[in-house]
């Protein structure tokens, strides 16, 4: 009986932890949703590193990939790896300048298991389970770490750490585990919000890239 009881206590302590930690990565989630959620518009610099070790890519094998994305509610301008998407609330622009070619379509970026930047403020709000993980001083600054694990098993990911800047309550770092033994590392290097943008950063100029020869599908 007395090892029952144990038992009992144990998994009363644990089990109520383990809520506890998961109600606060909840409070900590929604204060970055209503403080990034608040700004006009954004502007991020990223950087980006891909490393699986059984597909041989390992750490710094190749330099960080850079980018930027500017967003306006669920508008948004994105150069990255060499392209540059437009999103203007109805049609998603991808312009490739290597190859002069521009695809069109009405659908956002497809779900390939693969967090793009200009999903990165909205990811975890759905299809989720969070729960606290470790606080971290990254260069004086103080990292708050969520561990998020996909709800849906068939995911190709498997988890994902979300770092949170405990004093701006902004997004710092992204590290996202996939099932294919790759580990993708996102991290904010600039920010900047409610800056003075022109409308025209969120609308595809057919005309200027026809007249540059571009292949419009």
């Amino acid at each position: 009986m007395k090892k029952l009881n144990i038992l009992f206590i144990v998994l009363f302590i644990t089990t109520t932890s383990f809520g506890q930690k998961s109600a606060s990565a909840k409070k900590i989630l929604d204060e970055v949703s209503a403080k990034m959620g608040a700004y006009k518009n954004m502007y991020i610099g990223f950087s980006s590193s891909l490393t699986n070790e059984e597909a041989g890519i390992n750490e710094n094998d190749e330099p960080p990939m850079r980018g930027t994305i500017t967003l306006q509610g669920e508008l948004y301008n994105l150069d990255y790896m060499g392209n540059k998407w437009i999103y203007d609330g109805k049609n998603l622009y991808v312009i490739n300048p290597d190859e002069k070619e521009i695809n069109i379509t009405n659908e956002e970026m497809e779900d390939d298991g693969f967090i793009y930047p200009s999903k990165l403020l909205t990811f975890y709000k759905e299809g989720y389970n969070y729960s606290l993980g470790k606080l971290k001083n990254i260069k004086g600054r103080k990292v708050q770490y969520i561990n998020l694990t996909p709800i849906d098993s068939n995911s190709d990911i498997v988890k994902v750490e979300l770092g949170i800047d405990a004093k701006t309550k902004h997004i710092y770092k992204m590290i996202q585990l996939g099932k294919n033994g790759s580990k993708t590392i996102l991290t904010i290097t600039k920010f900047k919000s409610n800056q003075p943008i022109s409308e025209k950063l969120f609308t595809f100029d057919k005309e200027k890239y026809l007249k540059q020869d571009y292949i419009i599908d």
